[in-house]
């Protein structure tokens, strides 16, 4: 894993130039890479292509990077893991290729030299690369196929650059304009679906996407990857005794593969069904295995359990080392702004700490890749909103003046009950027609009630488009004979997986210098996934029955039975207790008035009903807050990077 980042001018660039921002793009990515970095650039053609290095395979300097193909044609700045490159070295080296290095960065680049974007589909792994074609004067991007790893990029008069990082490009901008669209989306969903930022001038390169570039501008943009809910109908499903053993040796294969590695291989363990049987697997091949978890010191939220009795009893069913960081939730609520800072994105979720806390602990015992148990819940459907979308013919007939006359009354329920809350929510989604319904899951306040807190200036701006439209086009592709359910998950992959889960992953836990690796998202365990039919996946009220099945000889019951929960912190204390003053401040009628995006009364009326217990709006006042902070560290204040484009 590393950093990588690039620059194209529109025009002739003196090298002194070039050296300068490549070097400056190393140190805005140095973390991801702490063990090398290096640069190349380009005079003629206004190139700079820069790369910090995380050392995990082939440890030797021969994996250093930019790296240029045998013919010198071809040059790679590339983040990942390639978990098939041992095949595919042997292929290359059949055909004649004489390798200089041990590590798949050089396999990747020899397969690419020869196949160009043929060789996407060939690779099992994540990755987000860039390559520089010294005769066609094009510079090639591509993403992984699930989104593991970020890439963001703008395209502007002056050129085109690309990172690993969106706070690094924003570097560059001398206009930086917020985009209401995105703003709008952080705040129904608490994160950005599509290829949307904060920023109007920088977008995202999405989850199976490539690009080419010449001139500095885009000139080609295409999907190299569909899920496989877009591409067919299952023909050939997986049921019964079949499936779970084919989610068995499936998980275990993956597991297997993606401990490929120079250094030592840790996990994340919650205690929960799919990290523990991450480490299940890895076991079976990796001695000594440490695995990380997290305490909270303190009372959690209503619905929320605690993990860390379940991952001490894995740990000692499976014999495995657990290393545990104590936390308390005054000093993780004093580090909310650092989540601004290291997502570059305002996303309005505590549980990215937990990823940081938990690599921390993993960097400083020496450990510099994590295996995730993330995934699973979207492969196999672990959520209690698949549920809720299962039974829906319960109560989706019932006309919609019967359901706002439910919707009313159910706000007179205590606002702090977990079971109101989840109950008004679905009078809420009910009101919304089929597709919509399905979008509607995943957002955390009614649409009507999020515009009012909108400026007229702010309003004027958005316009019309909803906030939903990239989950409704998707919708639209995905094959229309498949189970609602399926449906269902492959908008979880394709939105809450990608843009959410693991953009948060990789932030926190490159920010310390970890890989984290995610078997779950596995190419072929995706597919395997897909060909079980929906009801083996949710049975009953069962939740990921297939998985549970297949886990059943390598876990303990209650374990792989226990009840879903999420990572439970405390925000509706936080924010009458730990967070008040910031609530106070960030969001007073001086500062509302002078960012511009909200109204002060709109804003200050929800607050004061949700501090009184009439609503509970506290995802929605901490998704302001973050924009405010997000808007404080990336708006107000200023990188001298921007003086070096001209």
């Amino acid at each position: 894993m590393c950093g990588i980042g690039g620059w194209l001018s529109s025009k002739q660039v003196p090298r002194a130039q070039l050296e300068r921002i490549a070097g400056l793009f190393v140190k805005g990515l140095a973390h991801r890479g702490p063990d090398d970095s290096g640069v190349y650039v380009e005079e003629d053609s206004g190139l700079a292509l820069a790369h910090t290095r995380l050392a995990i395979l082939d440890l030797s300097s021969a994996g250093h990077q930019p790296m240029k193909d045998a013919t010198g044609r071809f040059t790679i700045v590339y983040n990942g893991e390639i978990y098939n490159f041992k095949e595919l070295r042997e292929e290359l080296k059949a055909a004649g290729i004489h390798f200089r290095s041990r590590s798949d960065t050089e396999v990747l680049l020899e397969l690419f030299a020869r196949q160009g974007d043929r060789a996407l589909p060939r690779l099992n792994g994540i990755f987000a690369f860039a390559v520089w074609d010294k005769i066609e004067k094009s510079l090639f991007l591509a993403r992984d196929a699930m989104g593991v790893k970020p890439l963001y990029y703008t395209e502007k008069a002056w050129g085109f650059a690309f990172a690993s990082e969106l706070k690094v490009l924003v570097a560059l901008l001398m206009t930086r304009t917020l985009d209401p669209l995105s703003i709008h989306r952080y705040l129904t969903f608490l994160w950005c679906p599509g290829d949307g930022t904060p920023l109007r001038e920088i977008r995202k390169l999405q989850p199976g996407e490539a690009l080419v570039v010449q001139n500095s501008r885009i000139i080609r943009r295409w999907a190299w990857y569909e899920l496989p809910a877009r591409r067919a109908f299952v023909s050939n499903p997986l049921s019964g005794e079949k499936a779970i053993g084919a989610v068995t040796e499936g998980l275990r294969s993956a597991v297997h593969r993606q401990l490929v590695s120079d250094v030592p291989v840790g996990a994340f363990l919650s205690g929960g069904l799919d990290s523990s049987s991450v480490v299940a697997f890895a076991r079976e091949k990796a001695t000594g295995m440490r695995c990380f978890t997290m305490e909270v010191k303190d009372e959690q939220d209503a619905g929320f359990a605690d993990d860390l009795p379940y991952a001490r009893r894995v740990s000692k069913y499976l014999g495995v080392d657990l290393n545990i960081v104590t936390v308390d939730s005054a000093n993780m609520a004093r580090d909310l702004e650092k989540i601004v800072r290291l997502l570059g994105e305002p996303v309005a979720d505590p549980a990215p700490l937990n990823v940081l806390y938990i690599s921390r602990l993993a960097c400083e015992s020496g450990i510099k890749v994590l295996l995730s148990g993330t995934g699973g819940d979207d492969l196999f459907s672990g959520y209690r909103r698949h549920i809720a979308l299962k039974y829906e013919s319960i109560w989706s007939w019932l006309p919609k003046s019967v359901t706002l006359i439910f919707r009313e009354a159910l706000q007179k329920l205590e606002s702090h009950s977990s079971f109101a809350r989840r109950i008004r929510r679905l009078t809420e989604i009910a009101l919304l027609d089929h597709q919509n319904r399905m979008s509607g899951y995943f957002s955390w306040m009614p649409e009507d009630i999020l515009k009012s807190l909108y400026s007229t200036d702010f309003l004027r701006q958005l316009g019309n488009e909803p906030a939903d439209g990239p989950m409704i086009e998707f919708l639209n592709g995905v094959c229309n004979r498949i189970d609602i359910l399926d449906r269902m998950l492959a908008l979880e992959q394709r939105f809450f997986l990608a843009d959410h889960n693991l953009m948060y992953t990789d932030m926190m836990s490159m920010a310390v210098g970890v890989e984290t690796r995610v078997p779950f998202l596995d190419l072929e365990l995706v597919e395997i996934a897909f060909r079980i039919p929906a009801n083996l996946k949710l049975k009953g009220l069962t939740t990921k029955w297939v998985l549970k099945k297949a886990m059943a000889p390598y876990l303990p019951k209650e374990v792989i039975y226990r009840s879903k929960t999420g990572f439970g912190v405390p925000l509706r204390r936080w924010l009458r207790q730990d967070l008040r003053n910031l609530v106070r401040h960030l969001l007073s009628p001086e500062v509302l008035s002078q960012r511009g995006l909200f109204n002060p009364e709109a804003v200050n009326r929800l607050v004061a009903d949700d501090m009184a217990g009439r609503i509970d709006a506290s995802y929605t006042i901490l998704s302001l807050i973050m924009i405010e902070l997000w808007c404080r560290v990336f708006l107000d204040e200023r990188s001298t990077m921007e003086n070096w484009i001209s």
